[in-house]
């Protein structure tokens, strides 16, 4: 039996579909490079990172930490995956950009091509009919429908454009996050929705039709927090077994470790479907490869690496970088990976190349060995968790002297728009001179029942002290992702400073 929620880590706004015996899902990554991941699995319960669409979206200074600009709560946001007549199609858009975007593939490893699409569908569906005509749904409160053009370019010239659903009711959150099927003749449309009825937990809806140019009919049919804090199991896309069984991944609100999939059986009664009235607290489903070894989707690194063909470093998987990262300022070399700082950022948020992981759930720690005697003053160096109200432990230097810190964000939004208005490194709860440039340090997290407390410890690996507080995340729509363990560096007051991390190891707890 595997336990549910699958993943006790940030993948949210899921769509998944099966390609014969597998099965692949892909999960918004907003800021994160490389981002679009899409994760393969062989029983719906156990995945692996089967890729990446791209390494850069879109190359400006936003999405780069530079001038005082970010992309924190915008970027890649819920996308579609389809396979259809031999090719993959991810569809999404970015708010930032305020594009939308189109990818596609023969082999899901890629290469990937993009393309955009005209105009801009918020949180859309794709669908192939059967006549091979191209349509997407998408909106918020209203959801529209439109036919694209046969290379989906953009709307199709006196294509179907029409309201298939609209809200009439009060709501706090209008229908959205749309997923559209056609299953045994029969048009399904599935979203999420959030009503006073509901006191405020998010709900599954579904709209079925006999056409796409009929009338939609529906409404709930899905409403279960599995008894935890209210948190409503919703939004995603369903999928069959190759033995004719349904499943629904949806994701639930976790706190700050962030959205974790939950997987909901389902079956259709008379072309309606048909949910559990609760989400299964563990699955059993068969394998269609069964003895598959999975690659983690968090690990430790010893950082020796070996050039790929065309002389690049390719990072494990797990690995995201904080925005895009500056290549120049990076390597990986003699087991350790390297920072070096070209511009001066108030915070940790504006550090470039800060290398990332998703936390997990129950608990997770992760340590690593902090060469900091390329330090210059003003430099900080360590190990984060990654959130708005984020907390870290780091060497820095002044007047020469090195120190060890540990420093939390415990206010308000401090970006808006994706804009910088804080200058502050954080609050320093705790600070200690030290004789030497070299360390080890520790960043715990907790996050059972939204515990979502961080804690920081220096040591020798064998004797662990904590420095500073044990300190509250939360998850606010600020950054708008689940926290993220972190490798970084940041400088204040000159550039040119570089740290070098070695020794990482990852742990996930209970």
């Amino acid at each position: 039996m595997h336990p549910n929620p699958i993943i006790w880590a940030d993948y949210p706004d899921l769509d998944v579909i099966r390609v014969d015996d597998t099965y692949y899902m892909v999960s918004t990554t907003m800021h994160m490079m490389p981002g679009g991941v899409i994760l393969r699995s062989y029983d719906l319960m156990n995945w692996e990172v089967a890729t990446h669409m791209y390494d850069v979206l879109e190359d400006t200074p936003g999405q780069r930490l530079e001038n005082g600009k970010s992309i924190y709560s915008q970027g890649m946001w819920a996308a579609s995956i389809r396979y259809h007549k031999g090719q993959f199609y991810v569809i999404f858009v970015a708010n930032d950009t305020h594009k939308t975007y189109l990818y596609t593939a023969t082999d899901i490893e890629g290469p990937w091509k993009r393309q955009y699409i005209e105009g801009f569908y918020h949180d859309c569906s794709l669908l192939f009919d059967d006549d091979d005509r191209v349509y997407l749904i998408y909106g918020n409160a209203d959801i529209h429908l439109t036919e694209l053009k046969a290379d989906l370019s953009g709307p199709k010239k006196d294509g179907l454009n029409r309201i298939i659903v609209r809200e009439k009711d009060k709501y706090y959150l209008g229908y959205e996050g749309a997923h559209l099927y056609k299953i045994n003749g029969k048009y399904y449309a599935f979203f999420i929705h959030i009503t006073p009825a509901t006191n405020g937990r998010r709900t599954q809806a579904c709209y079925v039709a006999d056409s796409l140019d009929g009338e939609w009919t529906g409404g709930e049919v899905f409403n279960d927090d599995m008894g935890y804090f209210n948190a409503g199991v919703a939004q995603g896309g369903i999928v069959d077994t190759p033995d004719g069984d349904w499943y629904a991944m949806l994701f639930q609100d976790h706190g700050a470790v962030g959205r974790i999939p939950v997987l909901v059986p389902l079956q259709f009664e008379n072309d309606w479907p048909v949910f559990a009235k609760e989400a299964p607290r563990s699955l059993d489903i068969p394998s269609t490869r069964p003895g598959y070894e999975y690659k983690p989707l968090v690990g430790s690194d010893d950082f020796c690496y070996e050039p790929d063909a065309e002389g690049k470093v390719r990072l494990k998987d797990f690995w995201q970088w904080n925005h895009i990262p500056n290549h120049s300022l990076w390597s990986v070399a003699d087991g350790s990976y390297r920072i070096q700082s070209g511009q001066l950022s108030p915070n940790l948020t504006y550090a470039v190349n800060t290398l990332t992981q998703r936390s997990m759930g129950p608990a997770c720690e992760a340590m690593v060995t902090l060469d900091g005697s390329e330090l210059k003053d003003g430099d900080y160096a360590g190990i984060c968790f990654l959130i708005s109200m984020y907390g870290l432990i780091a060497l820095t230097k002044e007047a020469g002297q090195t120190y060890l810190v540990m420093l939390a964000r415990d206010s308000e939004d401090r970006t808006i728009f994706g804009n910088l208005v804080d200058s502050v490194p954080g609050t320093e709860y705790a600070r200690i001179p030290v004789s030497g440039d070299k360390v080890t340090l520790k960043a715990h997290g907790d996050f059972v029942n939204n515990n979502d407390v961080c804690t920081f410890y220096y040591g020798d690996g064998e004797e662990w002290k904590q420095l500073g507080i044990n300190h509250k995340m939360l998850y606010k729509l600020d950054h708008f992702m689940g926290c993220r363990i972190g490798l970084f560096l940041f400088s204040t007051k000159e550039i040119g400073g570089a740290a070098s991390f070695s020794s990482f190891e990852y742990k996930v707890l209970g």
